[in-house]
C-alpha cells in the first residue's frame, strides 16, 4: 500500500544553502567592518611602557656633557725672527710671567743693532755741534739787542743836550731839527734792528727745540733697537702650563710665529655642545650645576658661540662657587642649564613617542587598561626627564610612551 508524503518546507530542504549563505554573509559584514573601521593592533603588555601622566612641578633645564678646559689659552709668539739656539722650557712643565721659552740667534739682526748704535753716535756729534752754534748765536743776539739798547739811551741824551742848548742859544733851530731828524732816524732803525733781532731769536729758540727733539727721538730709536736683542729670548707672558712647544734646536722662525700654547690654570672651564632647539632660550649669565658625586657645583653661561654646526652651537661655563675637588683637563661632567624656575604643569615622562609622531598624538589607554587609542596632543616644553602636555591629556591618564616604531599608523591597540 503506498502513501503519499507530505512536502517538505523550503526551509528545510534548503537549509544547508541558507546555513552557508548566513556564514557568507557574516565574514562580509565581519571583514567590511574591519576595512571601514579603525585599525587595530594586537601587542604584547610587556612590550611597551606605560606612564602615568602627572600635575606635577616642571622645571626646563638641559642636560648635556661637557668637558673641562682652561679658563684661558694663549699662544706664544716670536716678536724677532731668527734661528732657534736652544729650548729653555718643555711641555707640560709650568711657567711663571718672565720664564724663558727659548733663546733665538740672529747675527744679521745684531750687525745692524750695532750699524744703528753708530748712526747714533754721528748723530748725537751732529746734534752737538748744533747746539753750540745755536748757543753761540743766541749769545750774538743778546749781544746785538744790548748794542741797540745802549745805542738808543745815547741817542736819549744827545737829543736832550741838544735841546737845552738850543734853549741856551748855543744852537740855532736849524741844528736842533737835524738833531730831531738824526734822533728819529735812529729810532726807527733801532726799533726794526730790535724786531730782527726778536724775529732772529724766536727762529733760532725754534731750530734748538727742533734739535733737542731730533736728539730725543734718536734716543728713543736706538732703546727701541737694543730692545730688539731682547726679544731673541722668548718668555712667558702669563702664568699657567706650558701645554707645548712647536720648534727644534736650529729651526728658523719668523717675526710673529706662533711656537707654543700656554694654558691658564687659575681658574677653569666647561666647554659643551648644545641642541639648536635652545639657541633662543640659552644667554651669557644663564645659571647651571655640576652634578658629581651627589653634590651640586653652581656655574654660569660665560660665553656662546652662536654659530650652528651640525645642529648644536658651543657653550662655555665657569664655576661661580665652590668646585669639585678633583678638577682636571679633559674631565667629563654632566651639566645642567635651567631655563626658568619650577612651574605647575601636566607632564608625561619622555619616551620614544616624541621623534615617531612630532608630538602630535599618542597613545591614551582605555579605563580598564586593555585598549589604547590614538589622542591628539600638544607638547610645550620639555627637559632631559619630561615633556609638558598643553592639551589632550589630563592628570590621571596612562599612556604608551615606548614602541612607536612599530605602530606605524594604528588607530587602536589591543594589549595582551
Amino acid at each position: 500500500m503506498d502513501f503519499i508524503l507530505a512536502k517538505k518546507p523550503w526551509y528545510i530542504r534548503y537549509r544547508y544553502y541558507i546555513v552557508a549563505g548566513v556564514l557568507f554573509a557574516a565574514f562580509a559584514i565581519y571583514v567590511i567592518v574591519l576595512l571601514l573601521g579603525p585599525s587595530r593592533l594586537r601587542i604584547d603588555a610587556d612590550s611597551v611602557k606605560v606612564e602615568d601622566v602627572k600635575d606635577d612641578y616642571f622645571l626646563e633645564y638641559v642636560d648635556v656633557e661637557g668637558i673641562v678646559q682652561p679658563i684661558l689659552t694663549i699662544k706664544v709668539n716670536t716678536l724677532e725672527s731668527g734661528y732657534v739656539e736652544r729650548v729653555v722650557a718643555e711641555e707640560g712643565q709650568m711657567v711663571d710671567v718672565g720664564d724663558t721659552i727659548l733663546v733665538l740667534s740672529n747675527p744679521e739682526l745684531l750687525r745692524n743693532i750695532d750699524d744703528e748704535r753708530d748712526t747714533w753716535a754721528n748723530n748725537q756729534r751732529n746734534y752737538r755741534q748744533q747746539e753750540i752754534e745755536m748757543e753761540q748765536k743766541s749769545i750774538n743776539l743778546r749781544q746785538q739787542a744790548l748794542d741797540a739798547r745802549h745805542q738808543m739811551a745815547k741817542l736819549d741824551k744827545s737829543l736832550a743836550q741838544s735841546r737845552e742848548e738850543y734853549k741856551m742859544g748855543i744852537k740855532s733851530k736849524a741844528e736842533l731839527d737835524v738833531a730831531e731828524e738824526e734822533y728819529q732816524y735812529q729810532v726807527q732803525k733801532t726799533k726794526l734792528q730790535m724786531q730782527s733781532l726778536r724775529h732772529d731769536s724766536v727762529a733760532t729758540r725754534l731750530r734748538s727745540e727742533m734739535v733737542r727733539a731730533n736728539h730725543d727721538s734718536e734716543d728713543k730709536k736706538l732703546m727701541r733697537t737694543s730692545r730688539r736683542v731682547d726679544n731673541l729670548v722668548v718668555r712667558a707672558t702669563v702664568a699657567g702650563q706650558l701645554s707645548y712647544v712647536g720648534v727644534i734646536p736650529g729651526q728658523q722662525v719668523g717675526a710673529g710665529s706662533s711656537i707654543g700654547e700656554i694654558k691658564v690654570l687659575s681658574q677653569y672651564k666647561i666647554h659643551t655642545s648644545v641642541s639648536e632647539y635652545y639657541i633662543d632660550r640659552i644667554t651669557t649669565g644663564l645659571p647651571a650645576n655640576v652634578q658629581y658625586q651627589e653634590k651640586k657645583y653652581p656655574m654660569a653661561i660665560s660665553h656662546i658661540v652662536p654659530e650652528v654646526k651640525d645642529r648644536q652651537f658651543d657653550v662655555d661655563l665657569v664655576f661661580t662657587g665652590k668646585k669639585p675637588d678633583n678638577v682636571r683637563l679633559g674631565k667629563s661632567y654632566r651639566v645642567q642649564m635651567e631655563l626658568g624656575k619650577p612651574e605647575r604643569a601636566v607632564i608625561i615622562p619622555r619616551g620614544d613617542f616624541y621623534p615617531v609622531t612630532g608630538g602630535k598624538w599618542i597613545y591614551r589607554l582605555s579605563p580598564d587598561g586593555k585598549t589604547a587609542r590614538k589622542v591628539d596632543v600638544e607638547i610645550g616644553r620639555q627637559n632631559p626627564q619630561y615633556y609638558e602636555v598643553l592639551s589632550g591629556l589630563k592628570p590621571g591618564d596612562k599612556v604608551i610612551v615606548t614602541g612607536y616604531d612599530k605602530f606605524a599608523d594604528i588607530e587602536e591597540l589591543t594589549l595582551n
